[in-house]
């Protein structure tokens, strides 16, 4: 017997020919997905961010260097970026809740290894295999979106599940960082790691399979939500995987990439590094550092949910209007927070609000919401895998480039470390621009059923 076949999306079962059993069912698995696919991937974040909150520890403690922490860093990057493209690829073909539940569980006992290590290969190693397990979960969210949501509250229902970004950076900003400050660096490891071995039995009870699977009809027959009707059956004749292949045949894809790229780099720059530069440049402790980025939890989830119903409704669930305003609110933000006023903490904490607004607003669209509007949806989990390994290599490059850049700006005056953060800055201001004239690009591409 193959061990595979029990990750394997089950057989299509008898249509259920009871509209009242049919609504009732689609009403119950929505909610119950949506909480697994927000709430719980939110804690599951906890175990990709642990790394951030533990490096200058790590640093004072002489077990390694900025350097060596961005080679750490951007290992998970990596096997992230593909293991969420190879991962997006299987999840059109998986029973969504074993999958999920797998990686999660995986991820959880890494977490609690990366807490014994000292030694680099031996963090190198574990971080690149946590960065490949976590590589289940937004593939799983992707194609859950596109087979229990139809076109016209997509964006809406993509906004909710992208709050859960900002309440797992939040959870590590706060949470973790007291761990870290009552019991130490390894703490930091293990707190996140014995959680998620927890969250992953509630993913497996909350998580559903396709809705044909339940006999349950497409989601776009029950909301009689068609964009192209004539293209969706052109597509149910050719086989999942050579629907998948079409995604390379999309140019506006391969600019979606890029610009999800660039904006990665922005974004796990003040995830990965943030705190560190919060705690040398600006004087803060490990604990205010956390709360001030925490700050991007609030206005991640209010941005992540503006964007969402902003593009639906105003636009017409049209994105590219929309990624303009929330680029340029998220390029201001970051312009406040390395630039403004020194000693001024209700003017930091206006500045991470309008960068994490904006900012997670933004990732919602070009991480995933956009690609799935533009790519066929039995292809939902590879065009999320395709944007997925642009974005996430940029973040793994970013992590090594900081990495050698904040080092390079070090200086011991008296033994003590001194740090100069310019270059870097610059570096990451760069990439947000970058995004932004990538994604105004894309301004006439529109959606597809």
């Amino acid at each position: 017997m193959n061990p595979f076949r029990v990750f394997k999306t089950g057989e299509d079962r008898p249509p259920i020919d009871d509209q009242n059993v049919i609504d009732r069912l689609y009403k119950r698995h929505r909610l119950r997905i949506m909480l697994a696919i927000t709430i719980g991937y939110g804690l599951v974040y906890t175990c990709r961010l642990a790394l951030s909150m533990v490096k200058k520890p790590l640093i004072d403690g002489g077990i390694f260097t900025p350097v060596e922490l961005g080679i750490i860093g951007s290992a998970l990057f990596y096997t992230y970026a593909f293991g969420k493209l190879t991962n997006g690829f299987l999840a059109d073909h998986m029973n969504l809740k074993i999958f999920f539940a797998f990686g999660v569980l995986i991820s959880a006992l890494i977490n609690i290894g990366m807490g014994f290590s000292t030694i680099l290969w031996v963090s190198v190693l574990l971080w690149a295999l946590n960065g490949w397990f976590q590589g289940f979960g937004a593939p799983t969210g992707a194609v859950a979106l596109a087979t229990w949501f139809s076109n016209r509250e997509r964006g809406r229902m993509y906004g909710i599940w992208s709050t859960a970004h900002a309440i797992g950076e939040g959870l590590t900003f706060v949470g973790v960082a007291g761990l870290v400050t009552l019991w130490g660096w390894r703490a930091g490891f293990w707190g996140p790691g014995l959680m998620c071995i927890v969250v992953a039995g509630g993913l497996y009870l909350l998580m559903q399979d396709r809705p044909e699977t339940l006999g349950l009809p497409r989601v776009a027959e029950w909301k009689n939500d068609y964009v192209r009707s004539d293209e969706g059956s052109k597509e149910k004749k050719e086989s999942t995987w050579a629907v998948q292949r079409t995604i390379l045949k999309i140019p506006a894809i391969w600019v979606l990439a890029l610009a999800s790229a660039s904006i990665y780099v922005t974004r796990y720059a003040i995830n990965s590094w943030g705190v560190l530069y919060l705690q040398e440049a600006k004087g803060y402790t490990l604990m205010q550092a956390g709360a001030a980025i925490s700050v991007n939890t609030i206005a991640g989830i209010l941005g992540a949910l503006a964007f969402g119903f902003a593009s639906d409704k105003i636009f017409n669930a049209r994105r590219p209007p929309t990624n303009v305003i929330f680029a340029f609110m998220e390029i201001i933000g970051l312009l406040m927070v390395f630039f403004g006023p020194p000693g001024k903490p209700v003017f930091m904490t206006v500045a991470f609000f309008i960068y994490g607004f904006g900012l997670t607003g933004l990732v919602t669209s070009l991480g995933g919401l956009f690609a799935l509007d533009i790519a066929p949806k039995r292809a939902a989990g590879a065009a999320m895998g395709f944007i997925g390994v642009f974005s996430y290599i940029g973040a793994a490059m970013q992590d090594q480039i900081s990495g050698h850049l904040i080092e390079r700006g070090i200086t011991m005056i008296d033994g003590v470390r001194h740090y100069d953060f310019t270059t870097v800055i610059w570096f990451w201001i760069g990439s947000s621009v970058l995004s932004f004239i990538l994604a105004t690009s894309l301004w006439r591409v529109r959606m597809r059923d």
